[in-house]
């Protein structure tokens, strides 16, 4: 189906575009439309809940790697979180200092479905105020967060208990197959709920295309131009950078040993599927193969710079639409909350989605908002899973300086 999504969003959006303009509006038609948003909505609230935790705790679980090559793993571990933090450090900063799509009012005609979280935080944005709504959040009764989708208070616990497991369960312990294996098959649920995608898509965007006369189609272009802009000024500009401090690798070499399997992340749109060019890469950038065989793998699955770029900008796009504002508290949720759910992401194509309604519902956002950044969702996807084998890739020659590796 991944290979059909896009196609089909765009055959659906049609469908609801020019079923908007040819028939008039009748409450009947809003009652179908309103219908169809529901049963996707009612989907993705069915599976939400254990797919963040399951996929974040598997994660957690796949680092026990790190015991093994203690110096490499540490290494890599710091390595992502850094870069991870420079590119949604970037893409936060880009965005509230360029946000084209402000030009034009928000979507404040739609009425959305209560399936969001409380917004985090009050109208206090002192420094207490802020740590205290986010440990309130994050340190809470797992079953609560699990039944109240408390976005932070699941990927704590799924963190905490990740973290024990990796202390007290041997490396080869049936329990960690079990949870890889419960995790692939809440990925094949997923999966699944793509099928009703096209349904929620007709419903969304006639209720959009009745209330806001094609504006949206503007602003999605405008938030397009922004999330390639910065992915590309992180790939160009960052990652280079970070190679030619950390590595001593000239960003001209860079970009010649890795165009290879940057083209082949653009046509794929799979960190995973590029895995056996990236490795091809890594040897001609003379990193040496017990730093490729752990790096790469493991950065296919947890280093996400493009997708956590992306899910920040998008979250603060989708609040303007919403019109919600985003206070301190909820600005520095994005951060956190998008940096994890970078680190859950599956290396396949549109994998990121699961991680952004982790960011949506962390922060109040409808889930709506998953409907509308899937009509542009696919094209992006294929910038951003570049960067993500980029970052690999520079992450393999750091940490091959140095962790004296052989």
């Amino acid at each position: 189906m991944n290979r059909y999504l896009f196609p089909t969003v765009v055959l659906a959006a049609l469908v609801g575009f020019v079923s908007a303009w040819a028939f008039p509006v009748t409450p009947w038609l809003l009652e179908f439309a309103a219908l169809f948003k529901e049963l996707f909505l009612s989907v993705l609230k069915m599976i939400v809940a254990p797919l963040v935790f399951f996929s974040v705790l598997s994660g957690i679980v796949r680092l026990d790697a790190a015991k093994q090559l203690r110096r490499i793993g540490t290494l890599t571990v710091a390595y992502y979180v850094i870069t991870t933090a420079f590119a949604i450090t970037l893409g936060l900063t880009v965005v509230f200092l360029f946000h084209p799509w402000t030009n034009a009012p928000p979507l404040s005609a739609i009425e959305t479905a209560s399936t969001h979280a409380t917004l985090i935080g009050t109208s206090e944005n002192t420094f207490g105020a802020l740590v205290r709504n986010l440990l309130a959040q994050m340190f809470v009764n797992p079953f609560a967060a699990l039944t109240e989708l408390n976005i932070l208070g699941i990927v704590t616990n799924s963190i905490v208990l990740g973290l024990a497991l990796l202390m007290v369960l041997p490396s080869d312990s049936v329990v960690k197959r079990s949870i890889h294996e419960i995790t692939n098959a809440i990925y094949k649920l997923a999966s699944w709920a793509v099928w009703v995608v096209p349904i929620g898509i007709v419903g969304i965007v006639y209720q959009m295309t009745t209330n806001t006369n094609l504006v949206l189609i503007g602003q999605l272009a405008a938030f397009s131009g922004v999330v390639i802009g910065t992915t590309l000024l992180h790939m160009v500009v960052i990652l280079p950078s970070i190679a030619w401090l950390g590595g001593r690798i000239q960003p001209a070499t860079l970009a010649k040993k890795t165009l290879r399997p940057i083209v082949v992340a653009l046509s794929s749109s799979s960190s995973a599927a590029t895995l056996p060019v990236s490795f091809h890469a890594a040897n001609d950038l003379g990193v040496s193969s017990t730093t490729a065989s752990f790096v790469l793998p493991l950065g296919s699955t947890i280093n996400m710079d493009g997708t956590a770029l992306f899910e920040g900008v998008a979250a603060i796009f989708l609040a303007y639409l919403f019109g919600l504002d985003l206070n301190a508290t909820a600005t520095v949720t994005v951060f956190l909350v998008a940096m994890l759910a970078s680190i859950g992401a599956p290396g396949i194509p549109s994998g990121s989605m699961a991680g952004m309604q982790m960011v949506l519902l962390a922060v109040g956002i409808p889930l709506e908002g998953i409907l509308i950044l899937l009509l542009v969702e696919r094209p992006l996807d294929t910038i951003r899973t570049s960067a993500n084998v980029l970052g690999d890739l520079v992450g393999c020659v750091v940490i091959d300086r140095h962790a004296d590796v052989t």
